[in-house]
C-alpha cells in the first residue's frame, strides 16, 4: 500500500511537471534588439533625452505588458497598453529629464513586468549630463 501510494505521489509530480513546461513553451517571450542605451554626453539645455527600446513577440501566444517602471521620476517609459501577437514587434520609448538634477553620470534601469516566461525585463539607460 506504501508503495503504491509513492508510486501515484511520483505519478501525479510527474503529471503536473509535463503540465508546467507545456504552458511555459507556449507563453510570450520578448526579445529586445537592445536592453541598455547610451546617451553619452549632452547639455542639460538638450534635456529631455529619449531613446527607443524595439522588442518582437518571439512567443507562441499573446504579449501583454502589465506594467513599465524607473528607478527615479526622472526616468519615464512609455509601452504599449494593447496585446502584440506572437511574430508583432514593438516599442517601449523612454526619457529622461535631467533639468534641475546634479551635472554628471547617471544610469537607470526601467523594471518591464508582462506575461512572458521571464515575468520581469530590466533595460537601462545611462549617460552623462554637463551643465552648460
Amino acid at each position: 500500500m506504501k508503495q503504491l501510494a509513492i508510486t501515484f505521489l511520483l505519478l501525479f509530480a510527474a503529471i503536473n511537471l509535463s503540465v508546467a513546461q507545456t504552458a511555459d513553451e507556449n507563453k510570450p517571450e520578448m526579445t529586445f534588439e537592445k536592453s541598455i542605451h547610451d546617451f553619452g554626453t549632452f547639455k542639460e539645455s538638450d534635456s529631455p533625452v529619449t531613446c527607443v527600446f524595439k522588442f518582437t513577440n518571439t512567443g507562441k501566444s499573446l504579449l501583454v505588458i502589465h506594467q513599465a517602471i524607473a528607478t527615479c521620476g526622472c526616468t519615464v517609459p512609455i509601452y504599449p497598453k494593447e496585446p502584440i501577437k506572437p511574430g508583432e514587434s514593438g516599442e517601449i520609448k523612454v526619457t529622461y529629464n535631467g533639468k534641475g538634477r546634479r551635472a554628471g553620470e547617471f544610469e537607470k534601469t526601467i523594471t518591464i513586468r508582462a506575461n512572458t516566461k521571464a515575468k520581469i525585463h530590466r533595460l537601462k539607460v545611462k549617460g552623462s549630463m554637463i551643465v552648460q
